[in-house]
């Protein structure tokens, strides 16, 4: 039981909620333009994107130890940067390490392949794009996060992919109302990602993990966070402007406040890994209320 309790731990669990809320918003616009709501498919589409979500935290921990990532880290900010610290700390093996990732990878592509069967393949293919990008966003030799792609592969898969494949599950068919809706959280999740790198910045680039946050060094980067913020609000204006998101999505505002808060802290203390704290926080929180505002603007249109 102990070890089990070590297992659940280095899920991460805290953080799959990003996934699980996108999930929610893909079926609510599905409920919402196409009036359909099947229990079943929600259901396994939501346990097998929680599958693949803790399958891709728990490998980019063993390769962030392969790497030296994580041993190098004396920054970070429990809980949302250095990962679990589980290794490090000697409490579990990197082998029981990845052999849980892949277990947890299995899990979700059983999930995909029922949902595959039971609506289509497209099903299939957007969650494979999605296990993929998870586990070659640190896993050599793509190490996305490397290229400098870490923050836009983020915001498509745990914003546009996994709302688009949800609504699909519900829907049996593709269509852009999904993908306008979740624009604004493939933004500021790539935000929440964004922002959790300023303390892990000093580690990642000693050991050739060159995110947009090394990249442009702390100042500069700092200055872009408030547009990383502040997009996801006009893109829900336009939408509704043009008519492709309902105006009930405009109660998504209630949640800026977080964002003004998240950017206030950043703008002051960027260079302070302990006093920044407050801003990831601030952050994860917006990026859940938006979500959730728009999950109930889109019911409440209906």
């Amino acid at each position: 039981m102990a070890k089990l309790k070590l297992y659940l731990q280095e899920l991460r669990a805290p953080f799959l909620v990003a996934s699980m809320l996108a999930v929610g918003l893909g079926s609510a616009v599905a409920y919402c333009c196409r009036e359909v709501f099947h229990p079943l498919n929600f259901i396994v589409s939501l346990v097998g994107v929680a599958f693949i979500h803790a399958g891709a935290n728990v490998a980019n921990d063993y390769f962030d130890k392969k790497s030296g990532c994580d041993d190098a880290n004396d920054e970070f900010a429990r809980p949302f940067t250095g990962g679990s610290r589980l290794i490090q700390n000697g409490l579990l093996t990197p082998r029981e390490v990845i052999m849980e990732s892949l277990i947890l990878y299995i899990a979700g592509a059983a999930c995909g392949i029922y949902l595959s069967i039971a609506v289509g393949w497209w099903a299939l293919i957007i969650g494979s794009i999605g296990a993929l990008c998870g586990f070659f966003y640190t896993a050599p030799p793509i190490k996305l996060v490397s290229r400098g792609l870490g923050e836009p592969i983020v915001g498509i898969n745990f914003g546009i992919l996994v709302t688009l494949g949800s609504y699909y599950v519900q829907a049996g068919r593709l269509d852009w109302a999904p993908v306008y809706a979740s624009l604004p959280l493939a933004v500021l999740i790539s935000a929440v990602l964004y922002i959790n790198q300023f303390q892990d910045a000093r580690a990642d680039e000693k050991t050739g993990k060159r995110h947009w946050v090394v990249r442009l060094g702390k100042k500069r980067a700092a200055a872009l966070f408030p547009f990383l913020m502040l997009v996801p609000y006009a893109v829900i204006l336009s939408a509704v402007a043009f008519k492709v998101m309902p105006a009930w999505t405009l109660i998504a505002f209630a949640a800026a406040p977080l964002s003004l808060k998240a950017i206030l802290v950043a703008s002051k203390f960027h260079l302070d890994s302990n006093r920044l704290v407050p801003a990831n926080a601030f952050t994860a929180a917006a990026h859940s209320a938006v979500a959730i505002l728009l999950i109930t603007g889109y019911l409440l249109a209906t």
